[in-house]
């Protein structure tokens, strides 16, 4: 058993990569949630906002790793179903602070609309990982999205493009930004990932590496993301950060046990591109 979910793993993945952040979420009263709750603060992750529900359970999940590292997920959602409105509101002041709210869809989709509501009024970047895969997200959630980000399954759902390759990922991102999120960006899993914005479009191809458990490696990427846009690195430097993040993640099992540090990151990033 290991630390894990969606939310909490981007946290900490944020965290362990050197960025100041913090949690909005739920937990239940039970054994799980007190050592989810410490294994952030250990990384640095503001707790203050993650409230324990004394009516439900942690939410869980089952993953069932194949023989080639892929994986499948059986989510029991608990707490972070019932995760509110008011969760949203009752951290305002924090939120409006921050300088991305990164969102993932383990909770209602309408709470995640008002974290976008809140913290697009308060000129916070909105970034939404989707997933877990949604069938449809309106329109309105999309024109308040600064960054997309989804995987081949959950690009072909939301963009209507069947993506295989990385032009169709292409393709699938313009869709993406033409239903309103400024930059769009599909992770390809060994062929990397690509990312289209206002300024052009990029590709950032994945090193070769002996996959272990893909578990997680999505939320390392995402994190790894945010975390070099915020530094101030471009599309392209930010796009092979994250593949590499994403890339030394699958090399370990686990969800939280697999997410690296910025130092591992860069010692392994010159290791595959050489001196």
């Amino acid at each position: 058993m290991v630390p894990g979910g969606k939310g909490a793993n981007q946290a900490a993945a944020a965290a362990k990569l050197g960025a100041r952040t913090a949690m909005i979420g739920r937990v239940g009263t039970d054994v799980f949630a007190a050592r989810l709750v410490k294994g952030l603060r250990a990384l640095g992750v503001d707790v203050e906002h993650v409230r324990m529900d004394a009516h439900r359970a942690t939410g869980t999940a089952m993953v069932f790793v194949m023989d080639s590292g892929e994986n499948s997920i059986v989510i029991a959602p608990g707490a972070n179903g019932a995760v509110a409105a008011d969760d949203v509101l009752s951290a305002e002041k924090m939120l409006a602070s921050s300088r991305v709210l990164l969102l993932q869809l383990e909770i209602p989709l309408a709470t995640v609309a008002v974290a976008a509501d809140v913290a697009a009024r308060a000129g916070v970047a909105v970034w939404l990982n989707a997933a877990p895969a949604p069938e449809a997200l309106p329109d309105a959630l999309f024109a308040r999205l600064d960054t997309v980000v989804v995987n081949e399954g959950e690009a072909s759902a939301l963009a209507g493009v069947a993506v295989g390759d990385v032009a169709s990922a292409f393709a699938a991102a313009r869709r993406l930004r033409d239903r309103g999120a400024k930059r769009a960006c599909v992770t390809l899993g060994e062929r990397g990932a690509v990312l289209v914005d206002s300024h052009g479009e990029s590709h950032a191809p994945a090193p070769r590496v002996d996959v272990v458990d893909t578990t997680a490696a999505g939320d390392a990427f995402v994190a790894a993301l945010a975390v070099a846009t915020l530094s101030g690195s471009d599309a392209s430097a930010s796009l092979r950060f994250a593949v590499a993040t994403g890339s030394l993640a699958v090399t370990r099992a686990g969800a939280q046990s697999s997410l690296p540090s910025r130092a591992d990151v860069e010692a392994f990033a010159r290791t595959v591109s050489g001196p």
